[in-house]
């Protein structure tokens, strides 16, 4: 789930789904000097630092490195940074059997077996994801503790036949960020508070947090996330990365714990869209388990092959016309309006989130009865002690002190109220979220001969608060896609305030190739990518 300002503004939707910067958050004032370092330079020179599949692919070839050498620098790179260093907390468990399939693909590699681009990369994965090995699936929950899948989540099984190396599972805020409205992105109970890589006191957003900060503080190749609203797309931008959220139905969902059958959807985060692309060609596929995938069969792709500088040659691109009050959140947006129409591309200027917006109301009744229905079918077949959604409300109300130490459980109890799927009330918020984002988007498209949207996908990241919860600004442009269903990539564009933020476009169903090629054209003449410098706190001059 997006973050819980999100949950906090629907009720404001006929206002706009975000606010203005607020307590927490920023003024328009710059920093007054930079904020302190805290790395040393054995952890700041790290020898594969943003180092891509391609190159790791042509050391490995050349027996410069193996995949077990590379495993073990990532590893070694985690212990120093994620637990010992800056304490990021965006590893939530290692996998201990990751250097016996390093070595089992070194020895692939050796007899002449080559599986794919992916084969002996390291890759870590959201602790939402069913592995059916010695590492648990908690969705970060102290509820979930000793949940051992016993089968692989689909996506698991794609990255393991094409020779992936799953090193690790990453922390996530609880439940997918589908516990409180007063959460802390980045929280769970089992995995305590994941930070920001760029500036540590800062959020790292989405419930996706530990993916996106680890692959930008480079603990591993690429990343998987999950996104129902806004949990890969947040925390790319935020984090100085790249993100997909692709199709709902292109990426399967079986073996993952949901909110929502409506909205869920897995993808890739990675520090390049060429990485996001190839990971994108393994973890889509039809899978007789989730049902929706098959709307993709012979839909989906080779991804790679959207690759060229010419991405944004002859495409019309709409943005909400209505300005940015932030005068530089609006100045890099402007920037790179700028840099779209140099590639090629004409910006059409329309009114459109508004609309979306205000179907927020609806979309948040679609999630809870869906979370309540898709988390009691999960229990009910799992290896975890909690049978039912009730059970894990029952535990944390009896383990208050380490389950619940600062927000509570208001939407697993919400949640829980609801009758199920047949219910009339959700029925009339499924037609209104979904079927009319879908409406808008499709209208728009139609009516100004459009082939994406673009826009800053969110400002920069606001203060940790783990007591009061997120606070976020006026910028956010996740929830068109997250509604609708439809594809949406967030590519680095810049910095505001010393803090990264992401360019998105998102366009029709199963138009992923299409927007990967805007955002590589866009990456190619900008080069915003920066690794972060792990800073200890943000300073303004007041």
């Amino acid at each position: 789930m997006k973050r819980s300002d999100f949950l906090k503004n629907s009720a404001l939707a006929a206002l706009g789904v975000t606010t203005i910067f607020a307590t927490n958050s920023f003024t328009e004032k710059k920093a007054s000097s930079s904020p302190e370092k805290i790395m040393d330079e054995s952890n700041d020179n790290f020898e594969l630092d943003e180092i891509s599949i391609a190159e790791l692919q042509e050391k490995m070839a050349k027996g410069t490195y193996t995949s077990a050498h590379i495993t073990q620098l990532y590893l070694n790179r985690i212990e120093a940074i994620d637990k010992n260093g800056p304490i990021l907390n965006s590893i939530i468990e290692i996998n201990p059997d990751a250097l016996n399939i390093a070595k089992a693909m070194d020895k692939e590699r050796i007899e002449g077996k080559i599986r794919g681009p992916l084969h002996g990369i390291p890759v870590v994965i959201k602790d939402n994801i069913d592995t059916a090995d010695k590492m648990m699936t908690t969705a970060g929950a102290l509820a979930m503790l000793g949940n051992y899948a016993k089968k692989d989540a689909f996506i698991v099984t794609q990255l393991r036949n094409a020779g992936a190396v799953i090193i690790a599972k990453t922390n996530l805020s609880e439940w997918a960020n589908f516990r409180s409205t007063n959460s802390s992105s980045g929280w769970s109970s089992r995995g305590e508070q994941t930070k920001n890589p760029y500036i540590l006191d800062h959020s790292p957003c989405g419930s996706s947090a530990g993916s996106g900060s680890a692959v930008a503080a480079n603990l591993c190749a690429i990343a998987v996330g999950t996104e129902t609203d806004g949990s890969i797309t947040c925390p790319a931008s935020i984090n100085g990365g790249v993100g997909i959220k692709p199709t709902v139905g292109l990426v399967s969902r079986s073996g993952i714990i949901p909110i929502s059958k409506t909205q869920d959807t897995a993808g890739p985060m990675t520090r390049t869209v060429t990485d996001a692309a190839i990971l994108l060609e393994v973890l889509a596929g039809v899978d007789d388990a989730d049902a929706v995938t098959k709307e993709s069969r012979g839909k989906n792709t080779a991804y790679t092959k959207f690759l060229t500088k010419d991405g944004l040659k002859g495409k019309r691109i709409g943005v909400e016309k209505k300005k940015i009050t932030n005068q530089f959140l609006n100045e890099l947006q402007q920037k790179a309006m700028e840099v779209l129409k140099n590639q090629g591309a004409t910006i059409v200027e329309l009114e459109y989130v508004d609309s979306i917006n205000k179907l927020g109301n609806d979309e948040f009744e679609v999630l809870k009865y869906e979370f309540k229905d898709g988390v009691n079918q999960y229990l009910s077949t799992a290896n975890a002690k909690m049978k039912s959604l009730a059970d894990v409300i029952k535990f944390n109300k009896e383990n208050e002190d380490t389950a619940m130490p600062t927000f509570k459980q208001e939407l697993l109890e919400q949640s829980e109220a609801k009758k199920d799927l047949k219910d009339p009330v959700y029925l009339k918020a499924v037609k209104n979220s979904h079927e009319g984002a879908k409406k808008i988007i499709d209208t728009a498209m139609k009516k100004y001969n459009l082939d994406a949207f673009a826009g800053l996908t969110m400002g920069p990241a606001c203060s940790i608060d783990v007591i009061y919860g997120d606070k976020w600004g006026e910028v956010s442009l996740t929830a068109p896609a997250a509604m609708s269903g439809y594809p949406h990539i967030s590519v680095p564009c810049g910095k505001v305030y010393d803090l990264p933020v992401g360019l998105s476009f998102f366009s029709g169903a199963y138009r992923e190739g299409e927007i990967i090629a805007m955002a590589y054209a866009f990456e190619q003449a900008t080069k915003h990518r920066v690794k972060p410098e792990f800073k200890k706190a943000f300073l303004l001059n007041y």
